[in-house]
């Protein structure tokens, strides 16, 4: 009989993983409570501490950064698009 992985949710990762970091239970205790492997809290522990920087770091400006830089673009392309469409419009209305 095969077992079926299961998928659990972020937020019950990061309700485990917080458990985890409070170090008020043991690694067996939460596994017992959550039925989830020790090793597995321990990997969902040790993503979270590495992503809590990312929380305070300045990845929010760039990111922001980014999308305007993108939102320009676009902007343009819809320009530019909107201009040949005109074109078109244009060429085709001299034709008929």
């Amino acid at each position: 009989m095969t077992r079926q992985k299961r998928r659990h949710g972020a937020e019950f990762k990061a309700r485990v993983a917080l458990e985890a970091v409070k170090e008020q239970k043991t690694m067996a205790e939460l596994a017992s409570q959550f039925g989830i492997h020790p090793t597995q809290i321990s990997q969902w522990k040790q993503q979270m501490l590495a992503g809590v920087p990312d929380l305070f770091g300045e990845g929010r400006p760039k990111r922001e950064k980014d999308d305007q830089e993108l939102q320009a673009e676009l902007f343009q392309q819809i320009g530019k698009l909107q201009m040949e469409l005109e074109w078109l419009k244009k060429k085709v209305g001299d034709e008929r």
